[in-house]
C-alpha cells in the first residue's frame, strides 16, 4: 500500500457526535484491518455502504449473513468472506446491544483513550491494526 487511506480518501467526514460518519469510518477500518489487499477493503466499503446504504448499526445489523457474504463478494473480499460477514454482525449487535448503536457511547463509557481502545478491541475482529487504522483519524473527533 503506498499511502494509508484516510476518511476524507473515502468522503467520509468526520465531525463531534456525528455517529453516521464514526459508523462508516468504523467499518472502513475493520475492512482495511484484515490480511487484505486494501483496495478490496474499500471495494467492499462502498458496496455495503454506498451501494446497499448498510450505514447505521441497525441497518447492517438487519443483513443475513448470505447477504452481507454476497456484497463483500460484489466488492471482492472474497478470501474472508465467510467469517468477516459474520464479524460484522456480530459488531453491529454489540455496538447496538451494549452502546445504543453509538460509537460515542463507547466514548462516554471509556475512562480514557487506552480504555476507549481496550473497549474497540473486545468487539470480534477487531484488533491492533483495525484500532490504529480507526483512531487515525477519529482521535480528534473523540478526543
Amino acid at each position: 500500500m503506498s499511502k494509508n487511506i484516510g476518511a476524507q480518501d473515502l468522503n467520509i467526514h468526520l465531525g463531534e457526535g456525528d455517529e453516521q460518519a464514526l459508523f462508516k469510518w468504523l467499518i472502513a477500518s475493520f475492512l482495511m484491518g484484515k490480511r487484505i489487499r486494501s483496495q478490496i477493503a474499500v471495494d467492499a466499503y462502498k458496496v455495503i455502504i454506498e451501494k446497499h446504504r448498510r450505514d447505521t448499526p441497525r441497518k447492517l445489523g438487519a443483513c443475513t449473513h448470505g447477504q452481507l457474504v454476497k456484497m463483500l463478494g460484489e466488492g471482492g473480499y472474497a478470501r474472508y468472506d465467510e467469517s468477516t460477514a459474520e464479524r460484522l454482525l456480530k459488531l453491529s449487535k454489540k455496538l447496538t446491544d451494549d452502546y445504543a448503536g453509538k460509537v460515542t457511547n463507547i466514548r462516554e463509557a471509556s475512562e480514557d483513550r487506552a480504555d476507549f481502545e481496550k473497549r474497540l478491541e473486545a468487539f470480534d475482529g477487531i484488533g491492533p491494526k483495525t484500532v490504529e487504522i480507526f483512531m487515525r483519524d477519529a482521535q480528534d473527533v473523540l478526543f
